[in-house]
């Protein structure tokens, strides 16, 4: 861990955060040498911290020791120039795994995943992230989505349990749901937007006092996304309708059309701007050749 709990805080809450693909070769292997120039292109641009195999990053098709090597690329590479935050999750014992598996390559901090498949309680939720976060010293930050939807009063719990709990990241969308976490947990946390292609809900989170997201498209429209941030974080709401209605809204529809589309899209765009990162691995797909092309559209729009 290169960044102290509050340089990462800091990086996290005020910043446009970027989430790396994951490079695979033609055989569906992680190919390092591609991910080592992804990654030195990345912090090129004006962000704040890099995700490294996040849910853009495809954490859910890795293997651990698939994950270990990438965390170890991504924190040589990066060098101590940014914050690097890997992902953990799945269950208990496996998010310690991976939390620990980050933690040993010198990750600073961990964005804790949901739980897989099994709906479950508030209280089992609470519990299966406090021992994630009990087992490591590194940050973490809680991804509210899937089957880990935790309300206000389980956010606070966990707050109050765990001194390395950091940050929540919204992937749902539901503000209201957010805004009362935000209001009862307070600056305690950062918050984090993270719904897929989560500038489109930008001015609903900015509004309630979350400041920052992830952003998918930077892999390949990283010019674009970085100006967006700013001019939302400006207040410029006419150059922020002009580039949600030009780019994003369509984005979003073509995005919608298949489930998994808002990680193969962002393959499909990155081999578009000539910066190939292979095929996702199943069971997500890759687009048509069609909606391709209407992607190739939407780039070509917001080229500077």
């Amino acid at each position: 861990m290169t960044f102290s709990r509050q340089e990462v805080t800091k990086a996290i809450g005020d910043g446009l955060l970027s989430f790396p693909i994951t490079d695979f070769d033609s055989q569906g292997r992680f190919d390092e040498a591609s991910y080592r120039k992804r990654l030195e292109w990345f912090i090129s641009h004006e962000i704040s911290a890099v995700f490294v195999a996040g849910g853009t990053g495809e954490f859910f098709n890795l293997s651990l020791d698939e994950y270990r090597e990438i965390v170890r690329v991504a924190v040589e590479v990066i060098d101590g120039r940014l914050p690097v935050i890997a992902s953990a999750g799945l269950s208990v014992e496996t998010g310690k795994a991976f939390a620990k598996a980050a933690e040993e390559a010198g990750a600073d901090g961990i964005l804790l995943m949901p739980p897989y498949l099994t709906e479950c309680p508030q209280d089992g939720l609470v519990e299966y992230a406090r021992q994630i976060c009990d087992a490591t010293s590194v940050n973490v930050i809680y991804y509210n989505r899937g089957n880990g939807i935790l309300n206000a009063h389980s956010v606070q719990q966990l707050a109050d349990q765990c001194p390395n709990l950091v940050g929540l990241k919204d992937g749902k969308g539901d503000i209201q749901a957010l805004n009362k976490i935000v209001k009862t947990v307070g600056d305690r946390l950062v918050y984090i937007g993270g719904v897929p292609t989560a500038e489109i809900f930008a001015e609903a989170y900015v509004s309630i006092g979350v400041n920052t997201y992830s952003s998918a498209v930077f892999n390949f429209v990283p010019e674009m996304a970085v100006k967006f941030y700013k001019e939302l974080r400006k207040g410029n709401k006419d150059v922020v309708k002009q580039i949600t209605n030009e780019f994003f809204i369509p984005f979003v529809d073509l995005r919608d059309r298949k489930a998994g589309y808002a990680v193969s899209l962002i393959k499909a765009g990155a081999e578009i701007v000539g910066r190939p990162a292979g095929s996702v691995r199943a069971p997500l797909t890759m687009p048509t050749q069609e909606e391709c092309q209407e992607l190739k559209k939407l780039i070509d729009s917001v080229k500077p």
